[in-house]
């Protein structure tokens, strides 16, 4: 599968899992999280998508708990910080909030190190930008995470390009990536700066829920799209789901998806996007679809 360089000394697989669901799996022993991380790099996946906050703070103690220096060895570890919400091991907080401040990102880190049981962490995001965000205490205490070998790299999510603008002017260490959301059900990346903000600066941006949580599959207001994504993909030996992961590939802003889902059938099958190929008719029919009319 093709990589994309974030970094000088990191890449990541084009199509990145994601388990924001694998702790709501039936089964989460350590074996069946094996098979499905398995599943994963034989196709050339190898780039695993997590946040502290997941499975109400659980789930990279799940993944950690299946780790093995072998499958460690083969993969890049994402994982996002800056949520506080009342559950788990932040069940004592009052109110669900944002915490960019020195001490709680660096609590998480070592949190996360341990939980996974690993010794560094490939790329750390903050969640999503905090109101209350100090840039110079949150930029320097990013700074220092990468010279301390904790983390290789940096970047954020949900971030709007005055975000990011703020945060990296306090920093050093360039941020790599903007982990949004994009799919067929959220175009407004598309048109409101975000990926051009991203696309300027060379910057590769991650696209989080590229399915639209399912609705796209499910919900009869699509029927239109969906049929078009049908046919192109029985043209093409794959399913409508590799079409709609194959018209973000085809962006030239160099998208990463992130796909999660604990069906081993469906981890089986997230490759195929790889193989679609979309002409620029292709690519504005499904657009169109999309939009629900044609394009002025």
């Amino acid at each position: 599968m093709e990589r994309i360089s974030l970094t000088p000394d990191l890449s990541l697989s084009r199509i990145v899992y994601g388990l924001w669901r694998l702790g709501d799996s039936d089964d989460t022993a350590p074996e069946r999280v094996r098979d499905k991380i398995a599943a994963c790099l034989d196709q050339g996946i190898s780039s695993m998508d997590l946040a502290d906050i997941y499975g109400g703070y659980t789930t990279e103690g799940v993944f950690g708990d299946a780790l093995t220096p072998d499958l460690r060895a083969r993969m890049e570890i994402v994982t996002k910080c800056d949520i506080v919400a009342p559950e788990g091991r932040h069940a004592a907080a009052r109110v669900k909030h944002y915490d960019t401040s020195r001490a709680h990102i660096f609590a998480s880190v070592d949190h996360s190190l341990r939980v996974m049981r690993c010794e560094v962490i490939d790329l750390l995001l903050l969640h999503r930008p905090d109101p209350l965000m100090d840039p110079q205490e949150t930029g320097a205490a990013l700074d220092d995470l990468v010279t301390a070998g904790k983390v290789r790299a940096v970047g954020v999510s949900n971030f709007r390009p005055w975000d990011w603008s703020l945060l990296q002017s306090a920093m050093t260490t360039p941020l790599c990536t903007n982990q949004i959301e994009i799919s067929l059900l959220e175009l407004s990346s598309l048109t409101n700066g975000d990926l051009a903000f991203m696309q300027e600066r060379r910057i590769p941006p991650m696209a989080w829920s590229p399915l639209g949580g399912g609705d796209l599959f499910f919900d009869t207001r699509h029927a239109a799209l969906r049929q078009t994504l049908e046919r192109i993909g029985a043209d093409q030996g794959v399913d409508e789901t590799a079409v709609a992961i194959a018209w973000l590939l085809a962006h030239p802003a160099r998208i990463l998806p992130v796909l999660g889902t604990n069906n081993p059938d469906r981890i089986g099958r997230i490759g195929d996007a790889a193989k679609v190929s979309l002409d620029r008719q292709d690519w504005f029919e499904v657009y169109s679809h999309a939009l629900g009319q044609e394009v002025d």
